[in-house]
């Protein structure tokens, strides 16, 4: 480090120059008692960072509070605030500083090392772009550490420092340095950290902080700060993938109308066609407008207001993408959890996701399993508890416009907040987003390549002549435990006696296949009629009758069915019993777990169904056998003149 002599230069050239620099966000982690706070006092005293009377002050506390002997300066004491923390000698809540050097600035997050404090830890690194993990030489790689690497390694912090610390203590060894490096790469060799530098050090001593020490003349790398500040982070940013929430819409007149925010990521250029999600409307950006003046672009993470050429509807929580490059819309998401809260996280609760601008409404659909953070082993779990770690599947009850954590951070984040005390209880990094559709737009959107269509040559009076039937779709509609299923397949068996074309859709069927990535949310299960009504619809095409056997809970969806299919060529059935009559008839057990909140958003239990308003045909399948529900289907068909 270089010190600048301000009497050789202007003070308005120097604080402009200064504002230029790049800043580094860096953590320093550990377990207890390894010196992530003696660590920042030793940079900012010997960077000449502390005023004079901080430093008075924090002699006078080194005689009543210090840890370091007498006469000695107890540098932690700097960053060691609370009152607590100074009485136990120990780290609890995160604590910021500021420094700069010529090269850069800097903004460090002090972490504490306990168990119990897991939360603050994860809190501080989520800013982050470096972690400085301490490791005291004495005890090598220690539980804590390898669990502050494995957050490290979650939250996708990409550059990471291992401080290996006190080597005054331990007469500054080589051979204790090469075997905690080898012991700390053993383990984290499961992580994703890809760019590790290891570093002997004292901080209470100074050697390889801010300059090399002469006591380990084997050590050939640089010095703390001399990597903090060549570190290439440049590339570190996504300037790839436009994402651009919309925070704030300003209308101070009638005649201008910006969107607000900050850029989350890539790059927005005036002129650029974008797309507003998640209503899929289409415009180019007309300014981008800053307290400064227009630009002709902008980067993350730069905020600025931008107007459009149209009048689209944009509002709060909505996001401004790219055709090219959009990101997953969905209300189904997988993600890793950090949970920050004494009430455990349980299945069945709602709570509140905060990303970006966006919130929406989120529960627990399953748990994947739980991560031991000392050995990263699996483990099968039915909730989360206070700083545990886990593999969560979230339904929400809308969709969100969201990118996997490690393709781009800033879409990939989230928080999850208690409802009723409004209290961050979660935070969360997006693993997968299903296949990244638009949940609920794909009745009406339009394909995403137009092809040429070829008509058959064979007319459908000739496919009527030949299999002697005009084609149907029978849609079986009706809670679990209803009947449909036995009453479709005895219908399929009936009517293929009787020398007729016929086959089955059966809802659950659809999903081990063609349906296989959609889950039970209202927007999959809209999503499972609708590609199991085009395959309806291509099998009647084809001549054949086609009966359909869903739980279909919402009106509209199946109005969509008829619309999908023809209005003529669907009969609407209505299967229906007592409840406690569908509960008795359910050997899949799963009205006990949706009752036990194992099973969200199931029709009928926790998620409404909406009775049909005007149905062909209500079957009481209660009152009724199979065979006689067969046949009243079968005389409806033969009374509309689908049998010839």
């Amino acid at each position: 480090m270089q010190a600048v002599d301000l009497s050789q230069e202007d003070i308005h050239t120097y604080l402009a120059r200064h504002q230029k620099k790049e800043l580094l966000r860096f953590l320093t982690c550990g377990s207890v008692d390894d010196g992530k706070s003696t660590l920042i006092g030793r940079l900012l005293h010997d960077t000449k960072m502390i005023y004079e009377d901080q430093l008075a002050a924090v002699k006078r506390d080194s005689e009543k509070v210090g840890t370091t002997g007498a006469g000695e300066i107890d540098l932690a004491l700097l960053t060691d605030g609370l009152k607590a923390e100074r009485e136990q000698g120990i780290t609890i809540d995160v604590a910021y500083r500021y420094f700069s050097t010529d090269r850069r600035k800097f903004i460090i997050a002090d972490t504490p090392g306990h168990e119990q404090y897991t939360r603050n830890m994860a809190t501080g690194a989520s800013t982050c772009q470096l972690a400085i993990i301490l490791i005291d030489a004495r005890y090598g790689v220690m539980t804590q550490t390898r669990r502050h690497s494995f957050i490290v390694s979650l939250l996708g912090i990409r550059h990471v420092v291992v401080a290996i610390n006190k080597m005054d203590l331990v007469d500054y060894s080589r051979d204790v340095f090469e075997r905690i490096k080898n012991d700390y790469t053993g383990f984290v060799a499961k992580l994703e950290l890809r760019d590790i530098t290891f570093i002997p050090m004292s901080a209470l001593k100074g050697d390889n902080v801010v300059s090399k020490s002469d006591a380990m003349p084997w050590y050939s790398g640089p010095p703390l700060l001399d990597h903090l500040e060549t570190v290439h982070i440049a590339s570190d940013r996504n300037l790839t993938d436009l994402r651009f929430p919309v925070q704030y819409v300003i209308r101070p007149n009638l005649d201008f109308r910006g969107f607000a925010g900050t850029i989350a990521s890539g790059v927005l250029r005036k002129g650029d066609e974008v797309i507003v999600l998640p209503s899929h409307k289409r415009s180019k950006v007309k300014s981008i407008v800053t307290y400064d003046g227009e630009l002709e672009e902008a980067f993350a993470p730069q905020a600025v207001t931008v107007t459009l050429t149209d009048e689209v509807d944009v509002s709060r929580g909505d996001m401004l993408v790219l055709p090219d490059n959009l990101p997953h819309v969905t209300s189904e998401i997988e993600a890793m959890v950090v949970w920050m809260a004494d009430q455990p996280f349980v299945p069945g609760r709602p709570y509140t996701l905060k990303q970006t601008t966006q919130q929406v409404t989120a529960e627990v659909a399953s748990f994947r399993y739980g991560v031991d953070v000392n050995t990263l082993e699996h483990r099968a779990i039915a909730r989360l508890g206070l700083n545990e770690v886990g593999h969560v599947q979230l339904s929400l009850t809308q969709p969100l416009a969201c990118d996997p954590y490690r393709t781009n951070a800033a879409t990939g984040a989230f928080i999850l907040i208690d409802r009723l005390t409004n209290n961050t209880v979660g935070a969360g990094m997006i693993l997968e987003t299903g296949s990244g559709r638009i949940p609920g737009d794909a009745w009406g959107a339009e394909p995403a390549v137009r092809l040429k269509q070829r008509e058959s040559l064979i007319a459908p009076a000739e496919r009527e002549q030949r299999y002697g039937q005009v084609p149907v779709t029978v849609l079986l509609v009706g809670l679990t435990g209803s009947g449909k299923s036995r009453i479709a397949y005895g219908l399929e068996r009936r009517l293929w006696d009787e020398g007729r074309a016929v086959t089955v859709l059966y809802g659950q069927s659809m999903r081990q296949g063609l349906n296989r990535d959609l889950g039970f949310t209202a927007d999959d299960r809209s999503e499972n009629l609708r590609r199991s009504a085009e395959v309806a619809k291509l099998m009647n095409d084809a001549g054949v009758i086609t009966i359909a056997a869903f739980v279909a809970p919402h009106e509209a969806v199946r109005e969509k069915v008829r619309q999908l299919i023809g209005r003529d060529r669907v009969l609407e059935v209505y299967c229906t019993a007592p409840m406690e009559v569908l509960r008795a008839r359910d050997q899949s057990g799963a009205y006990r777990l949706a009752d036990a909140g194992k099973i969200t958003q199931m029709p009928g239990v926790t998620a409404a169904f909406e009775e049909p308003k005007t149905p062909d045909l209500v079957l009481q399948t209660d009152q009724i056998s199979v065979d006689e529900s067969v046949s009243l289907i079968v005389e409806l068909m033969k009374s509309r003149g689908y049998m010839l």
